[in-house]
């Protein structure tokens, strides 16, 4: 398939608001990219989702500016295969010279590019690619292209993670390749997310009898054992076993040979209260030795769901049996805090204790449920004592006075899960120490796509929580609404962009005001 038929399709999409019409016609490009060439659907796919399927590949702003000075090509020549087998090259130079080889590489794509297609391919380095295809969209619209029901395929990408490998397998053999998806060991499965509560009363009211479990301000890691080999990942299905060897530890002593359990890794003070979450988050990023770390942030793990044990898979069997055979294979101690209830002043006295304890608050959780991998269904509800929101920074400004030289004011944006892209709700700069700004700042400017006076946006990828203490209409911004005394909580480096809260959680979160 050319370059130039899927941005002429991502540009059509960009241009419609209605979400069935961005389905039809993405549908149609990732059926025409299968026609053309089977193996390109996962690479159109990784394209109109605004990612490169070689992952992070070393390119910043000058090399995209430089390359974007090149003279546009007359004609179009470039296939999909062509921009990413460059894209593979770049990715794999490293050593001496290799900043100046990805530069040299990109130029020449570009030179081989036309005008559209060269902005196209800067947007796509930037992850700038706004035509609304976020992966809801676009897993809708591989449904469509490949004729199979949407359910298939959101049950493949919730075991497989990976949109482009799941658009290729439905567009190239159909259910049948769907159904092959499946849980497999060491390969990590999206978590289960919780919506939000108000309190434990409409938790309760909602759901029942229910599981109530600390909300731990940990780190969320899934652990895969087999035998004497033991995996950790993150949050984001990243594996981070290296970093984690106390936890390595206590999962090869459990006795069963072969499991996935989901759990939260947390770094506490001596008397069991939590530290502060960048603490645990340390243990994550660092490149100091992990065995050195460990004597400084020992990290403690909790385990609150099972989701497969010696060959069979416990995600669509009931919340009440994957916690029974979660007893049966992990110590009680290390089972995050859980008591069952349908009595309201029982739920609000387990929710005192949790915040007494120095944690969040509570994960109500239905036991009928099953385990919803990747979804944030009404089946688990998050009741948090303080009202926060975690959104997306799409822009900085230059600070002033002691912040001379940092960026310091965040524009902050809420994902549109519809349209797509993110919709601006206001600025902060309060809530940043001194180690933050110097942290955002660096970061920040690592992910910087231009500038505008004294603003700098970025590629919109860094997550930060923000407590705030109302939402009240403003003809300002976009979404029509702004927070009112905003204030930066803490960076959730576990998060990505996509696990934004929405627009419409925003609206919805009953804190209005005129």
């Amino acid at each position: 398939m050319l370059l130039h038929e899927l941005v002429e399709a991502s540009d059509r999409a960009g241009g419609v608001s209605s979400r069935n019409a961005k389905v039809a016609l993405l549908a149609d490009a990732l059926r025409n990219a299968a026609a053309a060439d089977p193996g390109e659907s996962a690479i159109a796919t990784a394209f109109l989702i605004g990612e490169l399927p070689q992952g992070r590949i070393g390119l910043g702003p000058a090399a995209v500016r430089a390359a974007a000075a090149s003279t546009p090509a007359d004609t179009h020549s470039l296939t999909l295969h062509d921009v990413d087998a460059v894209f593979e090259r770049i990715a794999a130079l490293g050593g001496a010279g290799s900043t100046r080889a990805r530069g040299d590489a990109l130029t020449a794509l570009f030179a081989r590019a036309t005008s559209a297609e060269q902005n196209f391919l800067a947007r796509l380095v930037y992850g700038e690619i706004r035509q609304g295809a976020l992966e809801g969209v676009l897993t809708d619209a591989v449904a469509r292209a490949a004729a199979v029901p949407l359910a298939a395929v959101r049950r493949a990408l919730q075991l497989a993670g990976d949109l482009p490998r799941v658009a290729h397998a439905a567009l190239t053999g159909g259910e049948p390749a769907l159904a092959q998806f499946a849980v497999q060991l060491f390969r990590p499965v999206q978590p289960m997310l919780a919506q939000p509560a108000q309190d434990v009363d409409e938790a309760i009211s909602k759901l029942g009898r229910a599981a109530l479990d600390y909300k731990l301000d940990g780190a969320r890691v899934q652990v895969h054992k087999q035998g004497a080999e033991v995996q950790v990942y993150s949050r984001r299905l990243n594996e981070v076993t290296t970093a984690t060897p106390e936890l390595v530890a206590a999962v090869l002593a459990l006795p069963a040979h072969e499991l996935i359990l989901d759990g939260e890794a947390i770094v506490l003070h001596a008397d069991g209260s939590p530290q502060p979450f960048q603490r645990t988050m340390q243990r994550f990023g660092s490149k100091v030795n992990a065995e050195q770390l460990r004597d400084a942030l020992p990290l403690s793990t909790y385990f609150f769901d099972l989701l497969y044990a010696n060959g069979e898979s416990l995600l669509d069997r009931s919340a009440t049996d994957r916690f029974a055979a979660l007893a049966d294979v992990v110590d009680a101690g290390s089972i995050v805090p859980r008591i069952e209830t349908d009595n309201v002043e029982t739920a609000r006295t387990f929710m005192a204790a949790a915040r007494k304890a120095g944690h969040e608050g509570l994960v109500a959780k239905s036991l009928d449920s099953i385990y919803d991998a990747g979804k944030r269904g009404g089946g688990w509800l998050k009741v948090k004592q303080a009202d926060t929101l975690d959104l997306v920074v799409l822009a900085a400004e230059w600070g002033h006075g002691r912040r001379q030289g940092y960026l310091s004011n965040l524009h902050l944006g809420a994902r549109d899960s519809d349209a797509g892209g993110f919709v601006m709700l206001g600025k902060t700069f309060k809530g940043l120490t001194d180690v933050m700004l110097e942290w955002q700042t660096r970061e920040l400017l690592a992910r910087e796509i231009g500038r505008e006076g004294n603003i700098v946006r970025v590629r919109p990828e860094l997550v930060v929580e923000i407590a705030f203490e109302g939402i009240q209409t403003s003809p300002r911004y976009p979404g029509g609404v702004a927070l009112r005394f905003a204030r930066v909580k803490r960076y959730r480096d576990d998060k990505g962009a996509d696990e934004a809260d929405t627009i419409d959680r925003v609206r919805a979160s009953g804190h209005s005001a005129s």
